[in-house]
């Protein structure tokens, strides 16, 4: 039987990842816009809330086009096919919050930019300052909080879809 913690399909894949963008864009770009702002507030969760569906668009692409790809291919490189279910969930977030934090550490204050309409190019200045961090915090917010999530919502809905399957009977 498949693993029911991960997808099974491209467009339960798309379920999985949007569930782990959704909450890292939440929880990262909070952060980032608290930390420029020097406290967290309405206004920051407010701008948070805004930009989340843009960032979350950002995200998914750069996910599905660019990181997950590589990083599939490092957890391939790096793994053998007899290492358990863990060794290959944390290889696979290694590689997907260091790439992604880089990327998003560079590109969300451009965003940012772009979307209060003040683009003045500071933000390329202190990326390798603000990567650091956005990595540390990115890996745990996976680790802890997205990850799990998502895997649990795929397990309940392959529970779910197979109890419909073989009549309610379902060996987790």
């Amino acid at each position: 039987m498949e693993e029911l913690r991960l997808p099974w399909s491209n467009r339960e894949g798309l379920l999985y990842g949007g569930i782990i963008a959704l909450i890292t864009a939440f929880i990262m770009s909070t952060l980032n816009i608290a930390q420029n702002n020097g406290c967290l507030d309405a206004e920051v969760l407010k701008t948070s809330l805004s930009s989340l569906p843009f960032i979350w668009v950002v995200v998914m692409l750069l996910m599905t086009f660019v990181v997950g790809r590589i990083a599939n291919a490092g957890v391939r490189k790096f793994t053998e096919p007899t290492d358990g279910f863990n060794t290959r969930i944390v290889f696979n977030i290694i590689f997907c919050v260091t790439m992604m934090s880089a990327s998003m550490s560079l590109l969300g204050p451009l965003v940012g930019e772009i979307l209060s309409g003040n683009i003045t190019g500071d933000c390329l200045n202190d990326w390798s300052s603000r990567w650091p961090t956005n990595f540390f915090a990115a890996f745990w917010v996976e680790m802890l909080l997205a990850q799990p999530i998502a895997r649990g919502a795929m397990k309940r809905l392959h529970i779910r879809n197979l109890s419909k399957i073989n009549g309610g009977a379902v060996n987790e």
